[in-house]
């Protein structure tokens, strides 16, 4: 099956087909730096790093770049609150969220630029949409003539009316010749604010020409995919497309991929209701796992309800993948029991690449995952052992590494140091058991139990594992 992909730009299932043979050239919005990143933040960086495991595993070479806004509105002003330097402020929070976004097992873009460090690159892109006349220059500013465009809102299906009312609203500023235009460059209005030299006078990027000027330098002026979470459909990602083309004379991408929005409890997260759950209160009380499974057990482009009982139905989904997991108890290694168990796995990837190729479906494919730990468990009951069995659980850890899932990293760190002392008690115990002094092998039972290893007495004898 093609791999096919939602695009709102043009509200359709497309096949996907990049511009470069075996190469997907993508763009992510990433966060603004100025406060402590949120699970809204992990969620989208879980949906594309999902979304770009799986292009891997199509065998892609993705080349995927991700900014950081470290000069910025929110930014300057946090400064000014605790007395900080803007772009010290904004390293500090980069700095936390590398870390927390390798705490949630996230891989590392490809390149991380920062609008600090794109300056030449976005005055060079001003200046040459002033030269083709979508861009005027006014008193140290530099605004973007909406009207010049002939398609704007193309991606959003919005008026130049909304443009008109959203720029009020942020702006305001009576130096436009319209409402509708945005800023580009914005003059230096305080000596505490980051300022460069431009042909305009001291002054900084505006909030969309970043976007712009890092997919070009770092992918081209058309890419495959752009990617980010639907609230910035509009204005942002609506102002990329009208001063990219604009300037480029070439669509800025193919496909716009839009993660929908996390809701706490019915509401939509954000600072502003005061409802946030930082990345780090959650993984104080969770794994980085559980967090994943939330996200995956949704499809991306769906509102992501949070609250305690998918919380803890993640956990419960956690506890099942990782069943599967626990040795053989047998030696079978032919016979109908072992057929079906390598039927089941071959199913399981069939099933899972097709979910996956249906708009990165991942509700679909764990569904098909789970239905593999079923016929993992089933076979181990009936006896199945040795490559078969084992087999079975690569094909179950490759899926979910697909999915960015690390169900063996934890407990498997404990396995090598801590085994050959469980055996011996293991061992303790069952001579215990033949000696008929069950109060003591229970004691063995529970002290390992309160140490996190489970014991299973099978027919082939008794088994452990680490507690889920």
């Amino acid at each position: 099956m093609t791999l096919r992909v939602y695009n709102t730009l043009t509200r359709q299932i497309e096949p996907f087909r990049t511009l470069e043979p075996g190469v997907v050239r993508m763009y992510v919005c990433g966060p603004t730096v100025y406060d402590e990143a949120h699970i809204g933040h992990a969620m989208s960086a879980i949906v594309f790093d999902v979304i770009r495991r799986y292009l891997e595993y199509k065998g892609y070479e993705v080349r995927h770049v991700m900014n950081y806004t470290d000069v910025d509105d929110k930014i300057i002003n946090r400064a000014r609150a605790t007395g900080q330097d803007p772009l010290q402020l904004a390293q500090h929070y980069i700095t936390r969220f590398e870390q927390q976004m390798a705490q949630l097992g996230i891989k590392p873009p490809t390149v991380t630029p920062r609008v600090s460090t794109t300056i030449p690159e976005i005055i060079a892109m001003v200046q040459t949409l002033i030269e083709k006349g979508y861009a005027y220059e006014s008193e140290g500013d530099v605004y973007f003539r909406v009207r010049s465009d002939p398609d704007y809102g193309k991606l959003s299906r919005r008026t130049i009316e909304h443009a008109v009312s959203s720029e009020r609203q942020r702006y305001g500023d009576e130096l436009k010749e319209d409402a509708a235009d945005f800023a580009l460059w914005k003059r230096q209005k305080a000596p505490d604010e980051p300022a460069w030299p431009s042909p305009w006078g001291m002054g900084r990027p505006g909030w969309h020409i970043e976007c712009s000027a890092m997919v070009r330098r770092h992918l081209g002026p058309t890419i495959d995919i752009h990617g980010g979470g639907n609230d910035l459909i509009f204005p942002h990602h609506e102002n990329e497309i009208a001063q990219s083309e604009s300037c480029h004379d070439a669509p800025l991408a193919t496909y716009w991929l839009h993660n929908g929005m996390l809701q706490l409890r019915g509401e939509k997260m954000s600072k502003s209701l005061g409802n946030i759950v930082t990345i780090d209160e959650f993984l104080a009380h969770h794994s980085a796992d559980a967090f994943r499974l939330l996200v995956l057990n949704s499809h991306y482009r769906k509102p992501l309800a949070f609250d305690d009982e998918v919380i803890e139905q993640a956990e419960r989904g956690l506890e099942r993948l990782r069943s599967a997991l626990r040795p053989a108890s047998g030696r079978l290694t032919a016979g109908p029991e072992v057929t079906a168990l390598e039927e089941a796995a071959a199913a399981a990837r069939q099933r899972f690449e097709e979910a996956m190729d249906d708009d990165f479906n991942t509700a679909a494919a764990l569904g098909h995952l789970f239905d593999l730990v079923k016929a993992i468990n089933t076979a181990r009951d009936a006896g199945v052992g040795g490559e078969p069995f084992a087999r079975a659980q690569a094909v179950l850890l490759e899926l979910t590494g697909v999915l960015g899932l690390r169900l063996q990293q934890g407990p498997d760190a404990r396995t090598a140091e801590a085994a050959p002392f469980i055996e011996l008690l293991i061992e303790t115990r069952t001579a215990l058991r033949q000696a008929r002094q069950w109060a003591l092998a229970d004691r063995i039972r529970d002290r390992l139990a309160e140490l996190g290893v489970i014991l299973e007495d099978t027919r082939e004898g008794t088994i452990w594992r680490w507690q889920t």
